[in-house]
This record gives C-alpha cells, structure tokens and sequence, in this order.
C-alpha cells in the first residue's frame, strides 16, 4: 500500500518526513496541503489532524502527525535512520533539539521575512529570531567539526531533521558560506543517493503563488 504524505513544498517540517520516506525506499506519494489558502485550518483537515498541521503521514489505520514522529515510524518499518542501538537517544536528543531550537526559529524567520507582507514583518521579533539562531547554528557548527554526520558513521533521523531547513533558498538570515561544517554535511546529505531539494521532493513553492 502506498502511503500519503499531506505536506506542502514550503514547510521545513514537511521536508522531514518527505526526505526520510524518498530515501528509505517505502512506497509513498505527496499530497498537496494548501498551507497559504487555509487548507490546514479547514474542517475537512482538522478531521484527520486536530493539530491543523502538516506534515501528516496516512499509511492504512496509522494516521500520524509531528516530523519526528513520522521519522521514528519510518525508522521502525525500515530499520534506517535510527543509528546503532546504542545511538537511539543520541539520535533522539538531536531531533528534539532541532525542533525546540532550530526549526521552530528557522521556519518563524523565514516565514516573517519572505511570506508577510512587507508593511506586517516586525524587524525587532526578526532581529531576535535571527540572534537565536546564530547561536542554534554555531552549536551544529562546533558538533560537526571533524564529524562527517551528526550521530555514528552514517545518515540518521538526527541529520534529516537538522538539515531540513537550510536547503531553502528564501533568506533568513542562514550563509553556508558562514559555516564551512555545515556546509560540507549539507553537501554530504545531498551527495545521499535519492535525495532531492524540498522543492522537488513536494509540491508547493513560493513561485506558484505569484
């Protein structure tokens, strides 16, 4: 049975779920969640997903929400992206920190600076949003010097979600070039055989709204 990702090409978040689902090898197919039109807000979706947010995975009975929690299923029907048995907490501290001080900021300024009018975005909450995340990006940066992947020796759940927003190439205040570290993992997850840009992977991007 193929499995249903409700995701939309934007979201950091849903780029979680889509990447470690392309890469695990499971069958799967992106449904569309028109985020910018309400769709998340709506009725209908609230039906499935009381939170109102993407991304949500639908495989058969399972109906799951929250990336991480999408991640640790497809870890469990697969086996990959979990590490080593003695990495699983390891692997699991890095998604929550991601979640709790990386992605939420990263996917707040991007929102504020590239998908609100210009007259609405509040240069004090995106300066402050901005500051947090320097700091969130210089504890990747220090944690991966002379490490080729966040956790072990190969890809795990902690890179697909650290990595997830900054492949975007709407500014919110993220260089590669500030962070050589960095820049070289990311290189190295997209040099992964199967992996592809948000943009490619989901339906959904910026241009289709203009």
């Amino acid at each position: 049975m193929t499995m249903k990702l409700h995701c939309f090409g934007e979201s950091g978040n849903s780029y979680k779920a889509a990447l470690a689902l392309e890469l695990s090898g499971l069958a799967w197919e992106p449904v569309f969640v028109d985020f910018f039109g309400g769709a998340a807000r709506s009725d209908a979706f609230r039906g499935f997903n009381p939170m109102a947010e993407a991304p949500v995975l639908v495989d058969g009975d399972v109906t799951l929400s929250q990336s991480g929690a999408i991640q640790q299923y497809i870890t469990d029907k697969t086996g990959r992206f979990g590490g080593r048995p003695q990495d699983k907490y390891e692997v699991l501290r890095w998604v929550l920190w991601d979640n709790h001080k990386m992605s939420s900021q990263a996917g707040m300024t991007r929102f504020l600076i590239n998908f609100l009018p210009e007259k609405h975005r509040p240069p004090e909450v995106i300066a402050f949003m901005q500051g947090r995340l320097k700091a969130a990006y210089q504890t990747l940066e220090t944690h991966l010097e002379g490490r080729g992947w966040l956790v072990g020796d190969g890809l795990t759940n902690a890179d697909i979600s650290c990595c997830s927003y900054l492949y975007y190439p709407e500014p919110f205040g993220f260089d590669r070039a500030d962070w050589p570290n960095i820049d070289a993992w990311l290189t190295r997850i997209s040099e992964v055989p199967g992996w592809k840009h948000p943009y490619d992977l989901m339906p959904g991007k910026p241009s289709d709204r203009t």
